[in-house]
């Protein structure tokens, strides 16, 4: 039997688009087939595999447009292309990152990696359907950024990757839909309502690991997501939120109303 986390590294090193999905669909699908070997330790990766021709700049160099172009709609395409190909890193790393988990962790964490591979097969498609691929606009790495900022710490990975970046999905992806609607492009709404119902199991599921993760240290959950957000986003959560959503995604109602009247 193969070592699981061996087989995760190597498939977020992969740059290859389509390699990648394909690994991280075998892999959720023959996980029983992996055995768990928590030493050694695991590596530092810096940078997850990406296509070659993809130009990564700083979040400044890229421009915001409207929606009323197919140009214009295949960059904001690409975009939420490339924020599904970091969440395949990012939920690919959760699992090699941290050791001595429950099984249940792996199993979420890679399935969660299976469903961000499907969503962006499916915005790759759109892509395609329209001239484009991944790869043919900039982007930016802040994603990943965040998942070597909290390598160290599995609170702090759990607090701030589903809680603060894939939750802010929550917040933005029905303004877009909404943008999308406006202008009668019915196959991406169609791709964004997929993404966002999932995502609220994705953020929920973060949410539960976040919150057993505070128990086995034993601290108090909301203190500790506020101490993460002064810690490592210096006190900075953008607002407005999705109330409804992140109730349903693992926020209660007193977390959201301090977190609306300090950030919305």
């Amino acid at each position: 039997m193969s070592d699981l986390f061996q087989e995760i590294a190597r498939i977020i090193l992969i740059g290859d688009a389509s390699a990648k999905c394909q690994a991280t669909h075998a892999l959720a699908a023959n996980l029983s087939n992996f055995t768990l070997n928590h030493h050694p330790q695991a590596l530092e990766i810096l940078q997850p595999g990406y296509p070659t021709r993809l130009q990564l700049v700083a979040p400044r160099e890229l421009k915001r447009r409207g929606i009323q172009g197919q140009d214009s709609r295949n960059t904001l395409m690409h975009a939420i292309a490339h924020i599904e190909f970091n969440a395949i890193n990012l939920a690919l790393d959760a699992a090699y990152r941290f050791r001595e988990q429950p099984i249940e962790y792996y199993q979420d964490w890679i399935q969660i990696a299976d469903d961000e591979a499907r969503h962006f097969g499916l915005v790759r498609d759109y892509l395609n359907q329209h001239d484009c691929d991944y790869g043919d606009y900039k982007a930016h790495n802040g994603l990943w950024e965040m998942a070597v900022d909290t390598q160290h710490d599995v609170v702090a990975r759990m607090a701030l990757v589903p809680r603060v970046l894939e939750a802010r999905g929550l917040d933005v992806t029905p303004g877009i839909i909404e943008k999308f609607q406006r202008v009668n492009d019915q196959a991406a709404v169609d791709i964004l309502e997929v993404i966002y119902n999932d995502e609220i199991g994705h953020v929920l599921l973060g949410s539960q690991w976040f919150f057993y993760q505070c128990k086995q240290r034993d601290l108090e959950p909301r203190v500790t997501f506020t101490d993460m957000v002064e810690r490592y986003l210096h006190g900075q959560l953008r607002g407005p939120f999705n109330i409804a959503a992140r109730l349903q995604a693992g926020f209660d109602e007193i977390e959201m109303a301090a977190l609306d009247s300090r950030f919305g």
